[in-house]
């Protein structure tokens, strides 16, 4: 199982040192280093940026939006960081939701897995270098009847094919995943209840003839290292009560979905409640243990070596790490942490 570094969002206040956690990934070996967009930074940039001061780590998106750029515009956004980086890029996709896609990019919502499949597949043609030919729902390339002609990108990505993930979340879009895609971007992973997502990938690798060799399981996990294990989920309330309450609304949340299914259906609704009402800190506070504790690496090296066997037996490749805390100290900790942990369940 190997090890990724997950930077989260830039311009949250921990830019100065977000370089640093990522050449520090870089120098103890992890093998690839996210960043994300919502409607703040853009990924892309934040990704070159994070490759010129970077030697051997991948830089992947997670995510790049789907409304948020043609998949022409996609296309030739991973094959130039690819170029730029040496080889080195990974391209995350995912549709986001409804708020952001209609209330951000005025991208309606509708048909977000058939829009998916037809996108992935414009992404995959324009960057084999095909001259770029299609007709579907969505998109049509060339325009019927305009004096477009059928183009071909002239950028030469470094690899001939670039690893394309999608970040899934319900049974349909994991099952499209598992059939179009190279890996999976996941969240709020319990090990003991992995079934729930990788059951629905193994589905659609079936459907694509294909079983689960050589497709990367990579949830992001957050790790908060320290001996009581009771004070450590107090940093990682906000992020769970941030999606499980406020990403989406009260009709259309896929995390509080997930929560849902993973047996927390009171809590969620506790949690979305409150945050929808603007107490931020009651939602916070109405995220169980249980929960934080399933879906998250806390306490000492060795706890956290035994919850990264859970992980590695339920099939993950790629343990995506996002350290608690707000200080680079704390960090870098998680970071060392995190490998000598992985040694020490012998999973190095």
């Amino acid at each position: 199982m190997r090890l990724g570094i997950n930077l989260g969002y830039w311009g949250l206040g921990m830019d100065a040192d977000n370089i640093t956690v990522a050449q520090e990934a870089d120098r103890l070996g992890y093998s690839v280093c996210w960043a994300a967009e919502a409607y703040g930074s853009d990924a892309a940039t934040v990704l070159s940026f994070v490759a010129a001061k970077t030697e051997r780590i991948d830089v992947g998106s997670a995510i790049f939006q789907i409304p948020a750029r043609t998949p022409a515009m996609t296309a030739m956004t991973a094959a130039t960081l690819d170029t730029l980086s040496g080889g080195r890029f990974r391209l995350g996709l995912g549709v986001s939701g409804p708020q952001v896609s209609e209330g951000w990019y005025g991208v309606p919502f509708a048909k977000p897995l058939s829009r998916t499949r037809e996108y992935v597949e414009i992404v995959r043609k324009a960057m084999s270098r095909e001259r770029l030919v299609h007709e579907g729902p969505n998109w049509t390339l060339p325009l019927a009847g305009a004096p477009g002609k059928p183009l071909k990108l002239t950028v030469h990505p470094v690899r001939e094919r670039i690893p394309l993930y999608i970040a899934a979340i319900g049974p349909k879009n994991l099952e499209l995943t598992g059939e179009i895609a190279d890996g999976w971007l996941g969240i709020f992973f319990a090990p003991e209840q992995a079934a729930l997502s990788v059951d629905a990938i193994k589905s659609g690798r079936a459907t694509a003839g294909l079983d689960l060799d050589g497709f990367d399981i990579c949830p992001t996990v957050p790790i908060a290292v320290g001996p009581d294990i009771a004070a450590a989920p107090d940093s990682q309330r906000f992020y769970a009560s941030l999606y499980i309450g406020g990403m989406g609304s009260k009709e259309k949340n896929f995390y509080n979905q997930l929560t849902c299914r993973m047996g927390y259906e009171q809590a969620a609704d506790e949690i979305q409640q409150r945050y929808l009402a603007g107490d931020k800190a009651g939602a916070a506070a109405a995220v169980p243990f249980e929960l934080i504790d399933a879906t998250s690496l806390l306490g000492t090296r060795e706890r956290i070596a035994d919850r990264m066997q859970a992980y590695a037996d339920a099939g993950v490749t790629t343990l995506t790490l996002a350290p608690a805390g707000f200080t680079l100290e704390e960090r870098i900790t998680a970071l060392r942490t995190g490998v000598e942990a992985l040694e020490l369940a012998g999973l190095a």
